[in-house]
């Protein structure tokens, strides 16, 4: 081989190896994994799609399965924030855990648009959901045996709303369970006699909300407390944060992330 054909060659592999380098170089995208409340996934959604915008090498993951099963996965390190949207009843954490809140919402009583009741009372809404009241025309709707449906053991907003609305008692027996916000909404839409209580984040115009107590679950009137099924959203995060999670909850605090927010829940600042 000629001295000229061995720089040659020589150059050939320097070249490949300088194009080699920074594919070499491309680090692996980091991953957020995030479950519980479906009652939060429309809005952790639309956190998670800014987030990566302008942070590319970030993944983050919304799952559901209920509060119960992201406090219990994140017990488990299988994810880095567990969406909450009741706390437990004492108050405890789980060790190595702090609670973020990051919304303000109430759970809205929907009813299908055909339904004409346009206002119940606590006592009306707590023997609607025990299933004392036989007929819709007993509190100002249109008539017929109201279906019940609720949310399985476990979903935050059951707890929720067996604490706020019931009284700590639970749904009557004979009510429907669903297994998501989401399928509550879709179920009432779809049966005129129906009643269900979801989070108003995932409130459709499919679907109606009857005030409570002379009400509507608004942005405002949950920000002031005056209508009686608010409640406040939490992220459960490892305390203290690794970094990668904490720049999240950092950004879902700031004035863009609660902007955000606002178009689903009232702002939790």
């Amino acid at each position: 081989m000629s001295s000229r054909s061995a720089a040659l060659l020589v150059g050939l592999v320097l070249i490949a190896a300088a194009c080699a380098g920074p594919q070499a170089a491309i680090s692996t995208p980091a991953t957020l994994r995030i479950a519980g409340s479906t009652s939060l996934q429309p809005t952790l959604n639309a956190l998670a799609a800014a987030y990566q915008a302008g942070h590319p090498q970030t993944v983050v993951e919304v799952l559901g399965g209920g509060t119960a099963i992201g406090i219990q996965e994140l017990r488990g390190k299988e994810i880095d924030l567990a969406a909450v949207s009741w706390q437990p009843e004492d108050g405890e954490l789980p060790d190595g855990v702090q609670a973020i809140p990051i919304a303000r919402d109430g759970l809205a009583i929907i009813v299908n648009p055909q339904n004409t009741i346009t206002n119940v009372t606590s006592l009306q809404l707590r023997a609607l959901f025990r299933g004392e009241t036989l007929d819709w025309s007993a509190i100002g709707g249109t008539g017929g045996d109201p279906v019940v449906i609720s949310r399985e053991d476990g979903s935050g907003s059951r707890a929720a709303f067996e604490s706020l609305a019931m009284g700590g008692e639970r749904v009557t027996l004979n009510a429907l369970v669903m297994p998501t916000s989401q399928a509550v909404v879709a179920y009432v839409a779809a049966h005129h006699n129906a009643v269900g209580y979801v989070s108003t984040a995932v409130l459709t115009d499919t679907v109606r909300a009857v005030p409570v107590e002379e009400i509507a679950p608004t942005s405002a009137a949950l920000r002031s407390g005056e209508y009686l099924l608010g409640r406040v959203l939490y992220l459960y995060a490892p305390q203290p944060a690794p970094s990668e999670t904490q720049k999240f909850v950092d950004f879902m605090l700031s004035q863009e992330g609660q902007a955000i927010v606002a178009r689903w829940l009232a702002p939790a600042r």
